[in-house]
């Protein structure tokens, strides 16, 4: 319905909905459990464009009262830069407020190096698509280690998304890769079932602790050995 939604100009309602329950949500469990907490909430294009956008998260952020560190907004490459200019403006008025900035499904859409460096996020999610064939396609492994190393050298969080089997984790092991999600760690859970979770200490490998990933070892590279 997300379609449907935008077109008629009623994303914006629902979106400002979303962000409303999921801050109070955070700020509620995190009073209770007394653990920090945050809540990624994905933007489409036309909250993006939305001229209060950034207003609206502000009172948000107080209304909720949580830190603004806590919220994080995700974008996709293709709204972004198919919205260029304005989307500059609306992101660096959002990372002012010191909200988290991810771009979602990376390197499905331009992935432009010139906008890494243009726009202010700090995280990368790379797309399920490299992710689902990576342990059969070479190219897709290659995609996935460069946009690890690109992460890396420009200082940004690198997670890989839709994560399913333990030889796709393994794969990313290798590589390095130190975040992910996906239905091998856990499937969509509903307020009640998160709760007990985060009751329980909030620890998704307590029942499998071999699906954890490590951070590797640093590697130093040592050019015009003499």
């Amino acid at each position: 319905f997300i379609t449907v939604a935008e077109e008629t100009g009623l994303i914006i309602p629902i979106g400002r909905w979303i962000l409303e329950e999921s801050c109070r949500q955070v700020a509620e469990w995190q009073s209770r459990f007394e653990r920090p907490l945050s809540v990624s909430v994905n933007l489409s294009a036309k909250q993006l464009m939305h001229p209060n956008l950034t207003g609206q998260v502000e009172n948000i952020l107080l209304d909720a009262g949580i830190h603004s560190s806590q919220l994080k907004l995700e974008v996709t490459e293709s709204t972004v830069m198919e919205h260029s200019d304005r989307s500059l403006k609306v992101l660096s008025e959002l990372d002012k407020l010191g909200v988290a900035l991810s771009t979602d499904d990376f390197g499905t859409g331009y992935s432009s190096l010139s906008y890494l460096q243009k726009f202010p996020f700090q995280r990368l999610k790379i797309d399920r698509s490299f992710i689902n064939i990576m342990d059969k396609d070479e190219k897709s492994g290659a995609i996935v280690k460069t946009i690890l190393m690109l992460g890396e050298n420009l200082g940004l969080e690198v997670v890989a998304e839709g994560i399913e089997t333990v030889g796709q984790l393994e794969k990313l092991r290798s590589l390095g890769c130190t975040k992910a999600q996906g239905y091998l760690f856990s499937r969509p859970i509903d307020s009640e079932a998160a709760e007990q979770f985060l009751d329980n200490g909030a620890n998704v490998f307590d029942d499998n602790p071999s699906l954890q990933l490590h951070s590797p070892s640093p590697m130093i590279e040592v050019a015009d050995v003499q």
